[in-house]
């Protein structure tokens, strides 16, 4: 029975049970993940399976189920228990299904799927694993020791339809590899990492660049202290960069909005950043991690200028977001196989700017250069930001020394008004990626 047949049984076995709509989505997949530690072999798993979700309506109420049983007596049964939950369940006007003017009619093709990936063996895995692990130990003697090297890989089948008539599929599939060496020197023990990630096998960086920049960036850790409390320019690198956007993403989300747990919350048209600054959200992108050719609801993803020359432009919304807010949705529903859907950001980015990372570096008589953020000290409501950090110090435009055990803090809100300069090395290395920030200002708290 395949999985198309799977859901139509689901959908017509809600309807008989009285459902008013209903939706269902089945998703199946296999992953593996290597990882070696010291040139021996830590972990191999490799995993299959296929589990699916009935969201049954009755009238304003509604329930999900969801099983892996997908023999006929379990899905009859899935059905009538869904439909019988949704009735006592509390009404809620704004919950149902999206018009089906709405719905996505011709999704594209957005080159999701490498067959590659699902191919790899665990000793393919683990000969990369290994020569990752060889590269970062013999870059320099200061590498003493290693947390090991992994590779993680699958590919995905998911499905939905519904009972406003949608039904599409797709497939995905993504690999990494990483690598975790210690560094020592004068007492001294510091740990770094490096990664890859890509839809596409050939793609990923090679295990022995992986292990060399891993190993380059433990290094440039040792020696690391503390420095005294001042206000300064902040420089984030790649990944701290795109750790502010996942706070913006959070942000703009409808949900967040409606709730008013956000410090975006009623800005909708205020320039928010500066004029040079833009910030988008594109489920479209050809092979991005984030894509996906419709939404969890059988909606069109789409490019949405979030912030577009330092306005505010949208808020990214599921359908039930966009009711509350009386907005149209984005096309930015997700959903697992257990949960309603809820809003989540395609790929999330700021586009490049024209700087180099060393020009912004060289821009900064003295500052910091933030590698690695810890803690949670952001209040999403206010958007008061402290976190603990750690980086190298910038001395007349030249990285120096490296520092630790420091806090850095300002306010979310004041900190994209303060973006300064955008570097030109965007890599979209998660769904959710910015080039090297400058900020004018923070406060860094040291001794």
């Amino acid at each position: 029975m395949s999985l198309e047949e799977i859901a139509d049984i689901l959908l017509r076995g809600a309807a008989r049970h009285g459902a008013t709509a209903a939706d269902v989505v089945v998703a199946e997949g296999d992953a593996l993940t290597v990882g070696v530690r010291l040139g021996a072999v830590e972990k191999v798993q490799r995993a299959r399976g296929k589990h699916l979700g009935l969201r049954a309506f009755a009238g304003e109420r509604s329930a999900i189920l969801s099983t892996a049983d997908f023999s006929p007596a379990a899905l009859a049964q899935l059905a009538a228990d869904a439909v019988a939950l949704a009735r006592v369940t509390a009404p809620d006007p704004f919950s149902g299904l999206p018009d089906a003017a709405e719905l996505a009619t011709a999704p594209p093709t957005l080159d999701l799927f490498d067959p590659a990936v699902g191919e790899v063996t665990a000793e393919q895995a683990t000969e990369w694993c290994l020569a990752a692990e060889t590269a970062a130990r013999d870059a320099d003697p200061r590498i003493t020791n290693s947390e090991g090297a992994e590779f993680d890989g699958g590919s995905h089948l998911v499905l939905y339809a519904a009972s406003n008539g949608f039904s599409g599929s797709y497939r995905s599939s993504s690999c990494s590899l990483s690598c975790v060496p210690v560094a020592t020197h004068d007492g001294g023990m510091e740990r770094d990492h490096w990664y890859s990630v890509q839809r596409y096998l050939a793609r990923l960086e090679s295990p022995e660049s992986i292990g060399r920049t891993a190993a380059a960036r433990a290094l440039r850790r040792l020696g690391a202290r503390q420095v005294a409390t001042c206000e300064c320019p902040v420089v984030f690198d790649p990944d701290m960069a795109g750790s502010l956007l996942r706070h913006l993403a959070g942000a703009v989300s409808g949900g967040a909005i409606y709730r008013g747990l956000s410090f975006l919350a009623g800005k909708l048209g205020q320039t928010i950043a500066p004029a040079s600054l833009s910030v988008y959200d594109d489920g479209l992108l050809a092979d991005g991690l984030g894509s996906k050719p419709f939404d969890g609801e059988g909606l069109p993803t789409r490019r949405t200028p979030v912030i577009e020359d330092g306005v505010l432009t949208s808020y990214l919304c599921d359908t039930y977001a966009a009711r509350k807010l009386s907005c149209r949705p984005t096309g930015n529903a997700a959903r697992s196989v257990g949960d309603s859907p809820h809003v989540s950001p395609t790929n999330f980015f700021l586009p490049a700017g024209t700087a180099t990372p060393e020009a912004i570096i060289g821009s900064v008589r003295q500052g910091l250069y933030v590698t690695e953020l810890m803690g949670f000290g952001v209040n999403a409501t206010t958007g008061d930001y402290s976190r603990g950090a750690s980086g190298l110090w910038i001395e007349n435009g030249q990285l120096t020394y490296p520092v630790s055990e420091i806090t850095i803090a300002g306010n979310l809100l004041q900190m994209l008004r303060d973006i300064e300069v955008v570097g030109s090395d965007l890599v979209l290395r998660h769904s959710i990626a910015a080039p090297t920030l400058k900020i004018a200002r923070m406060t860094v708290a040291g001794t």
